[in-house]
């Protein structure tokens, strides 16, 4: 799911594959590219800082996001506030 769109067209992949968009037929033979087979774990989000794009996996497996060849990181949690600044 897209959370942050990019700042214009992207080559957005999983597995080192383009995705594809919902309702479209995926090709047939792919198979998980080593290279890209770090995986995505559901509820996780994941960023590019160049592009600016923040998607959020709602569907986890064992392919990695990446925009062309660069790997998505993934974004770190936010620290709750701790319960004295709440006071």
């Amino acid at each position: 799911m897209v959370v942050k769109p990019a700042s214009g067209p992207v080559d957005l992949r999983c597995g080192g594959h383009p995705m594809v968009a919902i309702g479209t037929e995926v090709p047939a033979g792919l198979t998980l590219d080593p290279a890209f087979s770090a995986g995505t774990p559901l509820g996780k989000r994941f960023a590019d800082g160049e592009t600016g794009v923040e998607l959020l996996c709602t569907k986890g497996g064992a392919g990695s996001l990446s925009i062309g060849e660069v790997i998505l990181s993934q974004k770190d949690a936010k620290p709750l506030p701790s319960s004295e600044s709440l006071s």
